[in-house]
């Protein structure tokens, strides 16, 4: 038995997702394909457009035979803690041979390169880094003269490193090695839209472009086109029921959250120094919406999705003592499952005899499965989710009116 892993947020899914789940299982040779997902927040520090279990129906629709949740400590973290906790996940259930990912270089050898190359930060690297540092440059500016002056077999491909999923991909890489995996990296060329291009006249478009069309015009025919067969169904009985949501939806809540600790101040959280925090405080009286106020507190040094990162810390009560707790950062102590394909009975058989930490069906048995530090991993998760669907219940009321936020009686998906 061979099994497939993706590391995804489908936010939403669309017909690359689709793409990507049936090429990978044909690279990889694979019987099964097991998907890492956020949850109902995402790793550029926002909600995502449309709640877990209805992504994860998607994917499994089209091809997964297996959706796990990434819990929402590691799925608004950087790109770096991401990736070791996804592919940490991975790596724990035991039976994934190989992880398949999508990148704009399309080729792993180079990919695995750079990965190297930034593991060992050599004397080289880090004096140079040092050294762009002090001069004012931004992070990625002095990482990138650092690499093209310690390995300067690189310097052809340093372009690269300005794409977002070559610069995620290079992170799964640099997982595999921190975590002295045997899972094998695979990569496909991504094809189609940017991931930055918010067009839909393409073949097949970014998750962006989908998600500022349902902001601005709503559904369209043209949106429909982007979306596999097997799932449109799914999403246009869903329409206005349970999404589309953004980040905006939950403006009143992060400012209740920035007012309640604006005495305190905000440095209990990740990411956010002193410096950071006293602009926090000193813009709080101009707070808008959460979208603005990102744009009011970002910097030179501090990009929109690293300030947004922040705030959603302090919105889900996220904190650093809570990363210490959880020890190694991208340590695992679970696997929960969102859904799966009764089809991969074999998968979860093989999943139970061969994992690392337990595979969670159920969240009334987690109490019983779990060790105190992974039971407060687990709580973190369904606090988000639960502030995720008060927000859907407000904003749909009466499409949710009968119905009820409770993470403990939302089943899985099976098919």
């Amino acid at each position: 038995m061979k099994t497939v892993g993706i590391i995804a947020e489908y936010n939403p899914f669309h017909n690359g997702h689709a793409y990507h789940i049936r090429k990978a299982k044909e690279l990889a040779h694979a019987d099964y394909c097991v998907v890492v997902m956020s949850g109902d927040f995402v790793q550029r520090g926002a909600p995502a457009v449309m709640d877990k279990f209805l992504r994860a129906e998607c994917a499994l629709r089209n091809g997964a035979d297996l959706v796990i949740e990434l819990p929402v400590c590691y799925s608004i973290s950087s790109a770096e803690h991401f990736a070791r906790s996804s592919v940490s996940l991975l790596d724990k259930l035991g039976v994934v041979d190989t992880l398949c990912f999508g990148s704009e270089c399309g080729d792993i050898r180079i990919l695995t390169d750079f990965a190297e190359a930034l593991l060992q930060e050599g004397p080289v690297f880090k004096r140079t880094l040092d050294q762009e540092i002090r001069l004012g440059h931004t992070y990625p500016q002095a990482r990138n003269a650092a690499l093209e002056a310690s390995s300067p077999h690189l310097t052809p491909h340093i372009n690269m490193l300005t794409s977002p999923n070559n610069i995620l991909g290079i992170e799964y890489c640099k997982a595999l090695r921190f975590w002295e995996s045997a899972i094998a990296p695979y990569t496909i060329k991504r094809t189609g839209s940017s991931y930055h291009d918010n067009s839909l006249d393409t073949g097949f478009c970014s998750a962006l472009a989908i998600r500022e069309s349902l902001r601005q015009a709503g559904a369209s025919e043209a949106l429909a086109r982007q979306i596999p067969a097997d799932s449109l169904p799914l999403l246009k009985d869903a329409y206005l029921k349970s999404y589309p949501v953004f980040a905006d939806d939950f403006s009143l809540l992060l400012q209740y959250s920035l007012f309640s600790k604006e005495t305190a101040g905000y440095t209990d959280y990740p990411d956010i120094d002193k410096e950071l925090s006293d602009r926090i405080r000193k813009f709080l009286p101009k707070y808008h919406d959460f979208r603005s106020f990102c744009d009011l507190l970002k910097s030179k040094n501090r990009t929109y999705v690293r300030i947004s990162r922040s705030l959603l810390h302090i919105l889900l009560d996220i904190r650093k003592e809570n990363v210490l707790q959880y020890g190694q950062e991208g340590w695992i102590f679970y696997a929960r499952m969102l859904g799966f394909r009764e089809s991969a009975s074999p998968l979860l058989s093989a999943i139970k005899k061969n994992a690392g930490i337990p595979l969670l069906s159920k969240l009334a048995d987690a109490e019983k499965q779990l060790a105190p530090t992974g039971l407060s991993m687990l709580e973190k998760d369904i606090y988000a989710s639960h502030i995720y669907q008060s927000v859907v219940h407000s904003k749909f009321p009466d499409e949710n009116a009968l119905s009820e936020i409770n993470e403990y009686r939302t089943p899985i998906i099976k098919l």
